[in-house]
């Protein structure tokens, strides 16, 4: 997987919060390539969650 490829399991949680989705839509090159980078240290799926979560309810820091 690349470095700027997205996990599936990220991609699926992205889907299932359309909150989380248009935030990410919205979000700089750069703030999307830093946010990919965390995804690729995620070990389970309620990380994975936890992460696409914070991400809609405001919480992530990037």
């Amino acid at each position: 997987m690349s470095e700027t490829e997205l996990p599936l399991s990220f991609v699926m949680n992205l889907a299932q919060n359309e909150a989380a989705l248009k935030k990410f839509e919205s979000m700089s090159k750069s703030e999307k390539a830093n946010l990919i980078n965390k995804t690729h240290s995620v070990h389970s799926r309620d990380e994975m969650r936890n992460l696409v979560n914070s991400l809609s309810d405001g919480t992530l820091n990037i």
